[in-house]
């Protein structure tokens, strides 16, 4: 059998020269690559960050069910029982009227003096449901069978807008990526063709000593494929760079915001980096390859 790997070095030695005759140009498109990947990393940084935002503010997603004033305890025990079995709720706890205030006054602040003006206490108890956001239009009507209950605050505006921005998120995270990828494999099958054109006299002098197209093509596929892997390369590393010096700075002046460590998504943007690049020069020189004859 033959052995696929017996002219590897002849390949590399190839790409190499088919490299330094258009050395300028190939270095610029190894740096507008890696720019280009640059970009996607930060674009998938920020859906990263996003998303674990978003991950959290969900499972702080939580309405309230203000129950018939007068109730006895046995019969709220057992309201609070009834409506912590319904699916898609995480947790429900009585907020009492003291607890109701004590939080207006740390929303307010400074403002919290206007709390003075009242008499008595003017928030009543409730319970605290934490929910899952999907799962919001199947416990809104099971608590409608519920006859102890006045009413129910669902927070309908903010968790639509939660569902939007999450649905945006994502759109654009893919048109972003779809868009870098299509990108760079324009760039990619340029150089294959304009490799071609500068080589085209050995190509023909090959054609005409029997090498068949693979042995001819693979050298001009390889470059393309190192061209990508080392923009995507460059890419990581400046992305790594911006995270270790820039993104701590971030996460210690913004100690309010839930953004994940740094660390946490390290490795999966350099997975990612790693595959898209090579999958993205892989398709582009390809493409390069079947585009011209």
């Amino acid at each position: 059998m033959r052995n696929p790997f017996k002219n590897t070095a002849y390949y590399i030695k190839e790409a190499k020269t088919i490299f330094k005759v258009d050395l300028s140009s190939n270095i610029l498109s190894i740096l507008s690559i890696g720019l280009i990947f640059f970009i996607l990393t930060l674009i998938l940084t920020g859906w990263l960050i996003s998303n674990n935002i978003v991950e959290i503010i969900e499972k702080e997603t939580e309405i309230s069910i203000y129950y018939n004033e007068g109730l006895e305890k046995d019969s709220l025990d057992n309201l609070l029982t009834k409506i912590g079995n319904i699916q898609g709720i995480r947790d429900a706890k009585i907020v009492s009227e003291d607890e109701s205030y004590d939080r207006m006054v740390d929303i307010l602040g400074m403002e919290a003096k206007i709390l003075n003006h009242f008499e008595n206490n003017p928030f009543s108890s409730f319970i605290e449901v934490k929910i899952e956001m999907e799962s919001l239009d199947h416990i809104l009507n099971e608590l409608e069978y519920f006859q102890d209950i006045d009413y129910i605050r669902d927070n309908r505006q903010v968790i639509d807008r939660l569902q939007g921005i999450i649905s945006i998120i994502e759109v654009l995270g893919l048109i972003l990526f779809l868009a870098i990828g299509i990108c760079t494999m324009i760039i990619i099958s340029h150089i294959i063709r304009q490799g071609i054109y500068n080589n085209r006299d050995e190509i023909y002098t090959l054609k005409l000593l029997g090498a068949p197209d693979g042995f001819i093509q693979l050298p001009f596929f390889m470059e393309g494929l190192f061209l990508t892997i080392i923009g995507g390369g460059i890419a990581g590393v400046l992305w790594f760079i911006l995270i270790k010096l820039g993104y701590g700075n971030i996460y210690n002046l913004l100690p309010f915001m839930p953004l994940p460590h740094g660390d946490e998504f390290v490795w999966p943007v350099i997975t990612f980096l790693t595959i898209f690049s090579t999958f993205v020069g892989i398709i582009g020189s390809r493409f390069g390859l079947k585009s011209i004859k």
